[in-house]
């Protein structure tokens, strides 16, 4: 084993931890605040997508926020048990399951408000390295999309 190979191998030249560390870190600073609302943070983010566009599929949600359907489906079941969301079969394809905010889903939103600006306060960053923070990861996450897409169409073309 040489020495290349040892030192890559270090946690500290991993570009996945920090990543980790940080996300795990960042989610955890909205626990506060979503906690009496009685959300998860995904939840919360769920209820992001539907608050920016309401009436919209379970698969467009998992696009939007990179779930698949066994993570999203008892997330969205909790959602309406406690009365935020309706869940209902379109009338165009049956095999879709259209997501609605309720009433009270859509009062949530108000309640919600201050969260962001509550947790961008425990964030102690420069708006300007935020900003470059926020261009890198979407950079890197927009490659990894396009690095799957380009996959899929490999495997497409070669059947």
């Amino acid at each position: 084993m040489n020495d290349d190979y040892r030192e890559a191998m270090k946690l500290e030249n991993q570009l996945c931890f920090p990543l980790y560390a940080a996300a795990r870190n960042v989610t955890g600073l909205y626990t506060p605040w979503l906690k009496p609302l009685g959300l998860t943070y995904t939840q919360y983010i769920v209820l992001l997508v539907l608050w920016e566009k309401d009436g919209i599929s379970v698969t467009e949600i998992g696009e939007k926020l990179m779930l698949d359907n066994g993570t999203l489906s008892p997330l969205l079941k909790k959602l309406e048990n406690a009365g935020y969301i309706t869940r209902q079969r379109s009338r165009e394809d049956e095999r879709v399951v259209v997501i609605r905010l309720t009433e009270s889903g859509r009062a949530l939103q108000e309640k919600a408000g201050e969260v962001p600006a509550k947790v961008a306060g425990c964030i102690d960053l420069p708006a300007d390295k935020a900003q470059l923070l926020y261009a890198l990861l979407y950079e890197l996450l927009d490659n990894q999309k396009n690095k799957t897409t380009e996959g899929e169409n490999e495997d497409e073309n070669s059947i």
